[in-house]
């Protein structure tokens, strides 16, 4: 979808906005605390339902209003396209071309958008979860559908726990039975994701490589392996690099049983997807603890372009590339490789300065300390 007019209203320090998008590359420019990110944000929230700086959404209200309105139109397939959102303290409501939704995630799909943000440094520094939610929004971008997958199993997992907390260390016979079937719920929505999540790593590698190499200007050797938190034979290598043994059953409903003794006494569970780890390496070395700041924030930048690239490959179009501050956090010649090589499609960059002297946007933006200085 190629986004030409974004309206606000009440959004973060927006009273109200009205801004024309382009094609190509459009770049805000503009000192910090100007509302360039808020801008940024606001599609994001428009394609995901959620800001990708991790704000409730109370907060993606203006102060004093009750609440915040997004609107953007824009062209697919040479039609109209116009999705509108409402954000509520207690409830959002979404519609695409004046149509209601019925729920709020039906609206993914509408808008696909690929973010990249001073904090992704996180996706290659800190814990799991950070590269399971990368995998997991990649997933979504694919096939919304997976959505409802996701969501189902937060919720088996929720009630498992809760489960096990209201034991407190003790099963009965009821308890068990009960235990028993989130058990077997847990083990075949668990191997669901987990197998799609490996799938798209096996995909993404060659990928992220190529990407890699264009924004460091030499070729880096790079890995990525899915481990699972429970041996199994997919893989190969299981918890603790235990190797799985041919005519071993290793599926998520054994390694659940074994677990059930530490998972009663811990009130957790302790096996799933939800443990699992995407590990990161260059050139042999794992990224998260032996690269460079400079090889990190580049590797998060690849793997944010590779998930883009394979989404246009796959679903047919390219996402709306979003870039908020990137260059600031990049050295010279890494800045200047990522504009060289930006993907076809429609690209919004936000920057304290204005870009490289060789890089001309299709259109310029600027702001100043009282937001929007010129159309």
């Amino acid at each position: 979808m190629l986004i030409q007019t974004l309206w606000l209203q009440d959004f973060r320090s927006y009273e109200s906005l009205e801004l024309k998008l382009h094609t190509g590359l459009t770049a805000i420019i503009g000192p910090n605390g100007s509302g360039k990110t808020n801008l940024i944000e606001a599609l994001g929230v428009l394609a995901t339902l959620k800001s990708f700086r991790g704000a409730p959404t109370e907060s993606l209200i203006r102060r004093g209003a009750p609440a915040a309105v997004l609107r953007a139109e824009g062209v697919r397939d040479d039609r109209d396209v116009l999705i509108e959102l409402e954000l509520g303290a207690r409830r959002s409501r979404a519609q695409v071309n004046r149509q209601r939704l019925k729920r709020s995630r039906d609206l993914l799909g509408a808008l696909r958008i690929t973010v990249f943000a001073p904090d992704d440094l996180a996706l290659i520094k800190d814990g799991p979860a950070v590269r399971r939610d990368f995998l997991d929004d990649v997933l979504v971008a694919l096939d919304p559908n997976v959505d409802a997958v996701l969501r189902q199993l937060e919720r088996i997992l929720k009630q498992r726990n809760a489960l096990l907390r209201q034991s407190k260390g003790r099963l009965d016979e009821a308890g068990r039975a009960t235990l028993d079937v989130w058990d077997a719920k847990l083990a075949a929505t668990g191997t669901d994701v987990a197998d799609r999540r490996h799938a798209l790593v096996t995909d993404l590698v060659p990928i992220v490589d190529e990407s890699y190499t264009l924004l460091a200007g030499r070729p880096v050797p790079f890995e990525a392996n899915y481990e699972r938190s429970w041996p199994d034979g997919s893989d190969g290598v299981g918890e603790g690099g235990l190797q799985a043994s041919a005519g071993v059953d290793r599926s998520l409903g054994v390694a659940l049983a074994a677990a059930r003794d530490t998972d009663v006494r811990r009130a957790v569970t302790s096996v799933g997807p939800h443990r699992d780890e995407l590990v990161l390496s260059l050139d042999g070395l794992a990224a998260r603890t032996e690269a460079s700041q400079g090889e990190q924030r580049t590797l998060a930048l690849a793997l944010r372009l590779a998930g883009h690239r394979l989404i246009t490959e796959v679903v047919g179009e390219s996402p709306l590339l979003l870039l908020d501050d990137v260059l600031s956090e990049l050295d010279p010649d890494r800045a200047t490789a990522l504009l060289d090589n930006l993907p076809p499609g429609q690209t919004v960059i936000t920057s304290a300065a204005d870009l490289p002297p060789a890089t001309a946007p299709d259109h310029i933006l600027r702001f100043d300390q009282s937001g929007l200085r010129s159309p």
